[in-house]
């Protein structure tokens, strides 16, 4: 029995995604959204391989405010698994220059990020950090409280995905139009703003390059993560202005130049994002006026910080002057 035991233990260690899980775990308490997102595996095959690490006694749940978060039981000194453990974690610590494993390590800032960013945190007694759940506090109903607020307008979404934020701004604007290369992602985005009952919403196919929307259509151009997606982003940039109206506005929110160069070939990025100065200089130079750029959010840790910039489509000079 010991041998049987201990041969299925290790032909568990000898599967790529319970290692890269076991890694993570080691580092972080995460729940399954959590190494769903950092892995780019699908939950059903995550939770299946933590079902297999907590049957080894690799892996132990913990419950906090409603949430379920996963983590290494690193400091079982026991003499099954502590001896397991000093392995792993040499391995881990000299596996820092691997390609899988630094993706893996970005991604999970990045999904830290988002964890701080959707949570408050205060000092407790100790100086520690935990999470303080409220609840009814919700970012996503203040934000829609404060759109209220804004003008009826005609907005477009130059490469509005699967319509989420398309969706959120047809809540206030009068019209919005949103375009996106790909007829599969437009389908989605169709069928969510049926689900959501949504019917003041133009879905059309093109590439923000060359979008297909009229002159002076907009009183809000939308570049949402798009831009670093362009093949040419001052064309983009360019188009948007000319689709906006005198005085209208291009708002863009972008990733903050980085080095993660993983981004290119899984996620489809053309760029790594944009300096400050740079998306400026492209916003200025597509005719847009008094410019303003600078970060969206605190990335801490994360490599992936946002820049939001805005500008204004100049008024067109009156003839004779």
């Amino acid at each position: 029995m010991y041998v049987k035991a201990e041969s299925t233990l290790f032909r568990l260690l000898g599967d790529e995604a319970r290692l890269r899980l076991l890694r993570l775990l080691s580092q972080e308490r995460l729940n399954v959204s959590e190494l769903t997102a950092v892995l780019g595996i699908a939950q059903s095959g995550v939770s299946r391989h933590l079902g297999l690490l907590r049957d080894a006694g690799l892996v132990s749940e913990e419950r906090e405010g409603g949430f379920t978060f996963l983590r290494a039981t690193v400091d079982d000194d026991g003499a099954r698994l502590g001896p397991v453990w000093s392995l792993l974690q040499t391995r881990f610590d000299g596996a820092g220059a691997d390609a899988i494993v630094r993706e893996d390590q970005a991604r999970l800032r990045e999904v830290l990020r988002q964890r701080r960013d959707n949570t408050e945190t205060h000092g407790g007694a100790t100086g520690s950090l935990r999470r303080q759940f409220v609840p009814g506090r919700s970012w996503a109903a203040w934000s829609r409280g404060l759109a209220l607020l804004l003008p009826r307008h005609t907005v477009v979404d130059l490469g509005c995905g699967e319509g989420f934020l398309t969706l959120e701004v047809a809540r206030w604007a009068e019209r919005v139009i949103g375009v996106d290369r790909s007829a599969r992602v437009l389908d989605r985005a169709r069928a969510l703003a049926a689900r959501r009952r949504i019917a003041n919403v133009e879905w059309r196919l093109g590439e923000i390059e060359q979008p297909p929307v009229d002159d002076n259509a907009a009183d809000i151009v939308l570049l949402s993560q798009a831009l670093h997606h362009a093949e040419n982003p001052r064309h983009a940039l360019r188009e948007a202005t000319r689709v906006v109206k005198q005085q209208g506005r291009v708002l863009v929110f972008d990733l903050v130049a980085h080095s993660e160069e993983w981004t290119r070939g899984r996620l489809g990025d053309r760029w790594l994002g944009f300096e400050a100065a740079a998306l400026t200089e492209m916003m200025t130079h597509a005719g847009l006026v008094d410019v303003q750029v600078g970060p969206a959010d605190d990335a801490g840790e994360s490599p992936f910080g946002v820049l939001m910039a805005i500008g204004t489509k100049r008024a067109a000079r009156a003839r004779g002057k």
